[in-house]
Parts: structure tokens; C-alpha cells; sequence
């Protein structure tokens, strides 16, 4: 059984896809908290039928858990946002480690970054940020409002269970949700206002 606080310099491994099995080295960072394997194997279950050459954005990248498990699994590209150098910078190289060409770190601040207009649409959509922080919700609002989303994208969200349900926009659906200890992960699916509007219609 690991012992080890959550905090700890570790690791990572990847579960599926091309790199399945590969272990990759985690600096030491407060609040660092990888998603678990378990959670990990059931949401790329549930992104199967579309990650193959989708376009990822990672908003709290951390660990890089979840883009580069995401790359493993021919994701067509992966956005890592890292607001701490230290892990910015093993993100970084634990993708030239994997010759992961396409994918980028970005060392910012997530909310910084979503502030700006989206250049290209993403199609699917990781937030994980750290607990009791209070980011979620802004994070959530900026993706939409400044058009980061493309139609039909797929958000994955993971927040504490103890703040329940987080306000998502209203035309995004939620897809899938479990719990886990005390963690809630959900899967959304985001409709286009052009469909939103037909269905009015």
C-alpha cells in the first residue's frame, strides 16, 4: 500500500494507448493530486468513441495525467497549462521523454490564459484544479463565454463531492458521473447555440 502523503515526489503511469505501462517521474508540489488510475481507466472509457486526433486542453495540468494519457491514446493534440515552473518544466520534459511532438506546455495561470478569445476550438476539455481554491466556476464560464469550446466538446470536470453539482453553462449536458471517495468526476457534452436554437425552434 503507498503510504506516501499525496504531495510527495513521485509518479505517473500511463494506463492505455501507445504508451501504456510507461511511468513518468511527478515533482514535489503542495496540492498536487494525480488523477487516480481507477477514475483515469473509467473517463477514457467514457471518451473511447472520440478522442482518436481530437484537439485537448489540460487546464491544470499538474501531474499531466490526464493530457498525456490523452496523447497515449492518439489524441491529434494536447494544451498543458501549469501555473508552477518546476512542474511546468518536468511536463515539459516528460513529453520530449515520450517524443510527444504535438503537444505543448504552457506555464500560466489557467484563468489568465481562458480570459484571452480562443484561437482554436477544443473538442475535448480536462479541469481538475486544485481543491478549495474556488476556480472551478470561473474556469467553467471563461471556457464558454470566450469561445475555447468547439461544438459538441466534451468537458471532464473533477471537484470535490462536498460543493455537489458545479454551475455549468446552460448548453452543456451532463454525459456521465461518478463518485469516488471524495472526489466527483462528470463528463459534459457541450451543444452548440445553433442547435440550441433549432431545438427552440
Amino acid at each position: 500500500m503507498n503510504k506516501k502523503p499525496r504531495n510527495a515526489a513521485g509518479q505517473i503511469r500511463i494506463i492505455g494507448g501507445q504508451w501504456r505501462g510507461r511511468k513518468l517521474p511527478v515533482p514535489n508540489s503542495a496540492g498536487l493530486r494525480p488523477t487516480t488510475d481507477r477514475v483515469r481507466e473509467t473517463l477514457f472509457n467514457w471518451l473511447a468513441p472520440d478522442i482518436q486526433q481530437a484537439r485537448c486542453l489540460d487546464c491544470f495540468a499538474g501531474s499531466g495525467a490526464l493530457g498525456l494519457e490523452a496523447l497515449s491514446r492518439y489524441a491529434g493534440s494536447a494544451t498543458l497549462l501549469e501555473l508552477e515552473k518546476p512542474v511546468a518544466q518536468q511536463l515539459t520534459q516528460n513529453l520530449q521523454t515520450l517524443k510527444a511532438s504535438n503537444a505543448q506546455v504552457v506555464q500560466t495561470n489557467a484563468l489568465s490564459w481562458l480570459a484571452q478569445p480562443g484561437s482554436e476550438p477544443y473538442q475535448i476539455v480536462f479541469i481538475d484544479p486544485p481543491f478549495r481554491k474556488g476556480l472551478l466556476e470561473q474556469t467553467l464560464q471563461l471556457l464558454e463565454s470566450n469561445h475555447w469550446l468547439a461544438d459538441e466538446a466534451l468537458i471532464y470536470v473533477e471537484s470535490e463531492v462536498e460543493n455537489g453539482t458545479p454551475p455549468v453553462p446552460a448548453n452543456w449536458h451532463l454525459h456521465r458521473e461518478k463518485v469516488a471517495g471524495q472526489v466527483a468526476y462528470r463528463l459534459y457534452r457541450r451543444e452548440s447555440e445553433l442547435k440550441e436554437q433549432e431545438d427552440v425552434a
